[in-house]
This record gives structure tokens, C-alpha cells and sequence, in this order.
């Protein structure tokens, strides 16, 4: 019997690299795929790419991040498709208006900016701090992390920054959610937060909360281990009968 395939999907300026240490962990009991997160300017458009080329029709699906908001518009798009839903360090809710929304607005596009004027380095320097606690700055995996932002390109940033921008809201798909989900964060993201996974999980029926000790935005490489453990509980989980 083949085994079950895992769709893995990466956030803002990530790469597979961000779920390697999953890939390796979960070798045994799942086939991982990682889909694209690049080549689109909207959540749907991506949603729909990862829907088109997974290797199989159905699959258990876990996003990290903007991974995360992708995931929920497969779930979208084709729920038929989706056996398991596991959402990391992400959101659900649109760019809020008002002042809020065009402060975050100006903030992304300073952002993009930046990668154009100066490269990606920059925007490794300024943004990755605020995506890991302190503890973890200057380890290997923020070594890591700073190499996987320097390989993307600002042209890819500029498509993500504006998928970002335009997310849709998502709330009516949680409420939809009828598989088995993990809802997993670290307890020190403080760009994603925890109380925000905590409204999250109680939006989706029969969903698991799992916070992630001394761990900040970018779980998959700060806690690895956890993290695995967690994904591999989940999808032990047993699945509703057809």
C-alpha cells in the first residue's frame, strides 16, 4: 500500500527548507510533498496551483505562516481533497481597514523596498528578528533562515507581499472544517500569536490547540522536534468514515 501523501506549505519567503526537518522526521509513516508558494499574486491562485499539481487526489495538508492562509483556500476550493488540516503559526482573518490596514500596508511595501533597492540580505536583517525569540537569534537555524530568505528574489516577494495584502477572509471556511485539525503556534510568536490560534481552534469543530514552548514564529525550525511530534499525533488521528 502506498503511503499517505503530506502536502507541505511554506510561508512568506520560505522554501522547502522550512519543513525539512518534518520531511525527515515523518519519513516513515507519510509521503511529503511540498507545494509551490510562488508564481501567483493571490491566496486562491496559489490554492489552486497546489491543487492542479499534488501527486495525489487526496491528501492530508499542513501550512506554515502565509502556508497557512493558503491551505484554508484550498479548503476552499476543495475540501473533498483535504483528509487532515493542520494550521501553523498563521491566520484566518482579511487586511483589517482603517488606519490598521494602511499601516500594515506601508510596512509590507517598505519592506518590498528594501529587497529592490538593496537585495534580500536586507530584508533578512530586518524582518527575521521579529519571526524567532531572541534566543534563537545567531543559532544555526536562524543561519538557516537568513539563507532561505537570500534565495528568494524580490519579484517573488512582490507576488507574495500582494497575495498578503488582498487575503481573503476566511472565517466561513473554519467553520466548515470537518477533519481532523491541529492548530499549532509557538508560545513566543509574537507575529501570529497565540490567542489568535486559540479563536482559530474554537472556530473549527473537534480542532486540537497545541503551543509550542520557547518557540517564536518560524516553529518548524525553532522547535523541530515538537513540531514533528505533534504532526505525526495528528495524523494518527482517525479519520471520519466516508
Amino acid at each position: 500500500m502506498e503511503p499517505p501523501l503530506l502536502v507541505l506549505v511554506p510561508g512568506l519567503l520560505c522554501d522547502d527548507s522550512v519543513w525539512q526537518p518534518q520531511i525527515r522526521g515523518l519519513a516513515g509513516s507519510c509521503h511529503c510533498w511540498v507545494a509551490p508558494n510562488e508564481g501567483h499574486d493571490s491566496l486562491p491562485a496559489l490554492a489552486a496551483e497546489l491543487l492542479r499539481r499534488a501527486p495525489a487526489e487526496r491528501f492530508a495538508l499542513a501550512g506554515h505562516s502565509m502556508g497557512g492562509r493558503i491551505a484554508l483556500e484550498v479548503m476552499r476550493q476543495a475540501p473533498h481533497r483535504v483528509q487532515r488540516l493542520a494550521l501553523l503559526d498563521t491566520g484566518w482573518q482579511p487586511r483589517p481597514g482603517g488606519e490598521a490596514g494602511e499601516a500594515e500596508r506601508q510596512q509590507r511595501l517598505a519592506l518590498l523596498a528594501a529587497a529592490r533597492e538593496t537585495g534580500m540580505g536586507e530584508v533578512a536583517r530586518r524582518w527575521l528578528p521579529g519571526m524567532v525569540r531572541a534566543a534563537a537569534h545567531g543559532s544555526a537555524a536562524y543561519a538557516q533562515m537568513q539563507d532561505m530568505v537570500q534565495r528568494r528574489t524580490p519579484g517573488q516577494f512582490a507576488a507574495q507581499v500582494q497575495a498578503l495584502l488582498d487575503r481573503p477572509d476566511a472565517s466561513d471556511v473554519l467553520a466548515r472544517v470537518a477533519c481532523p485539525t491541529l492548530i499549532l503556534c509557538g508560545e513566543q510568536d509574537q507575529w501570529s500569536p497565540p490567542d489568535r490560534h486559540a479563536a482559530m481552534a474554537r472556530l473549527i469543530p473537534g480542532a486540537r490547540l497545541v503551543l509550542v514552548p520557547e518557540c517564536g514564529h518560524m516553529s518548524t525550525l525553532e522547535q523541530p522536534a515538537a513540531v514533528t511530534a505533534a504532526l505525526a499525533d495528528w495524523l494518527t488521528t482517525p479519520l471520519p468514515p466516508c
